[in-house]
Order: structure tokens, then sequence, then C-alpha cells
């Protein structure tokens, strides 16, 4: 295995816990908020889709995949009447600028390794392709900002939605719709805890218990609503596929840069988490 499948396989732990951490800080719903959004659920559909422009509920519901288009369209397209995608792109980076300051500290946003790492990240952006990813693309299309730590996070959020982009291409090739993907991902133990991806996804128990029901029938969860061996088989699959559809960034920035690159993101990852990024009782242990 090269270093390119090795780095899209550890994506999750290593680059994106710097950027979905902003999903769940403070500074996001106050900077959002301030523009004019409401606060609570609008504050995220608002920010992860203003990049796409004023778009209604039916393209956030496809592009954010694993969400209740029923909820999606309590905010979406309203939002866009409280505040442009513009301003919203804005006050994301005022948010970001603020989070990464109190986690981090500014010290070791000015330091030299947080430099060295947006530079890497971005050139491995380089690699990342537009077609079938569109929620890629709309972040793709933005300016880049011009402090280090922005530039790292903006680089690693393109990783993150290219990759993104692809795995729900992998679902669609697989037979998962939205709800199924987040069943089975939770039934992985790596993702969400059930409740909390029930509450933060939209859907009520008797959905996810009707598509628990469906899953079992095709032979993909057992009683205990555990994956079988062909549900193993069926989430292993789509991370492989997914991975494949990855690679672009990281065979364009090479191995070494690559290995380099990792090198300098796990360590601010994991003083991210240890000053309290994400709160308790979200995610399985096997996240």
């Amino acid at each position: 295995m090269g270093e390119a499948s090795r780095v899209t396989g550890r994506f999750r732990g290593t680059f994106d816990v710097l950027h979905s951490l902003t999903y769940f800080a403070p500074e996001t719903e106050a900077a959002l908020t301030d523009a004019g959004i409401r606060p609570g659920r609008m504050t995220y559909f608002a920010g992860r889709a203003a990049p796409m422009g004023a778009v209604g509920a039916g393209v956030v519901a496809a592009t954010f995949y694993n969400f209740n288009p029923e909820l999606v369209a309590r905010y979406i397209p309203r939002a866009w009447t409280l505040a442009s995608p513009d301003r919203v792109i804005e006050a994301r980076f005022e948010a970001v600028d603020a989070t990464l300051t109190r986690l981090l500290g500014k010290d070791t946003l000015d330091s030299p390794e947080v430099a060295e790492a947006a530079e890497l990240a971005r050139e491995a952006t380089g690699g990342c392709q537009v077609g079938g990813r569109p929620l890629y693309a709309g972040h793709a299309d933005l300016d880049w900002p011009s402090e280090p730590h922005l530039v790292l996070w903006h680089a690693i959020t393109l990783l993150r939605e290219h990759r993104g982009d692809g795995h729900i291409a992998a679902l669609v090739l697989n037979g998962l719709d939205g709800l199924d993907a987040l069943v089975t991902h939770t039934a992985t133990g790596k993702g969400f805890l059930a409740e909390t991806a029930k509450a933060s996804r939209g859907w009520s128990d008797e959905q996810w218990d009707a598509a628990t029901v469906e899953l079992r029938e095709k032979g993909i969860l057992d009683a205990e609503g555990g994956l079988t061996e062909a549900g193993t088989e069926l989430r292993e699959r789509i991370e492989v596929q997914t991975n494949a559809a990855s690679t672009g960034p990281w065979e364009h920035l090479g191995e070494e840069k690559t290995k380099r690159l990792h090198e300098l993101c796990g360590p601010l990852s994991r003083q991210a988490v240890e000053a309290g990024a994400f709160p308790a009782n979200v995610f399985a242990a096997g996240r």
C-alpha cells in the first residue's frame, strides 16, 4: 500500500479533526448569528452550503446526503433571506480564526510548522478533481485566505469535501441512501453514537427503526443491530472505493511531502482534541 492510500484511510483521524471542530465551536454560531443567521442548526447548513451560493434545500440535502431532507428544508433556503452566502462565508472564516486561536493558541498558529503545513496542504489540493464533486467545487471557487492557519483550514476543507463527494458516489454505487449510510456507519462503531446521529441528522426513531428493519431483511444488519459479515464487507468496500477516489491530492503532493504533512497535522489535531474541541458522548469509542 502506497503512502497516498494510507493517508486517505487515515484522513479522518489526522486531518478532518482540524476542519470538523468548527461545527462544535461556539465561535461558529456567534459569528454566523452576528451575520444574521438564526442560531442552531441553520448555522451549520448555511455555513457549509454557502460556498455553493444561494442553493435550495434539494441541493443541500443531496450534497450533505445523510441529513433528513425535511430537516434541511426548515432552514434552507430561508437562510439566504437573512444573510447572503458571501456574508456567511466571511463570518465562517472569522469563526475559524477565533476557534483555532482558542484551541491551539497564537504561538502555535504563528509557528513555522503551521506555515509549512499550510503550504503543503494547499499544494495537495492541486490534485483534486472537480468533476462530479459539487460541494468541493463550491469551496474550490472561494478565494484563498492569507493567514497560514486559515490557509491550512481551507485546504483541509477542500480535501475533506473532495473526499466526501467521492464517498457519496460510493454510497450511491452500493445502494445505500442517506439514512442507510448513517445507520450502517453507526453500526461500525467508528462514527456518531446512534442517538447523536439521529438527533443531529434529523431522523425520527420511527424512520431509524424502519431503516434498520430493511437493512436486517437485506442481511446487512443482524438482530442486535450490528453489521453482519455481508454488512461488514459492504462498509469495507465503500471505504476502499472512497479511498480510491481520494488519492489524487496525495499522489500530486508525493510520498515524502504527504508523510511530512501527516507528521505536522497529527500533533495539531491531538492538541485541539485535548483542548476540548469536541463534546463528550458524541462519537463512538472506535472513532
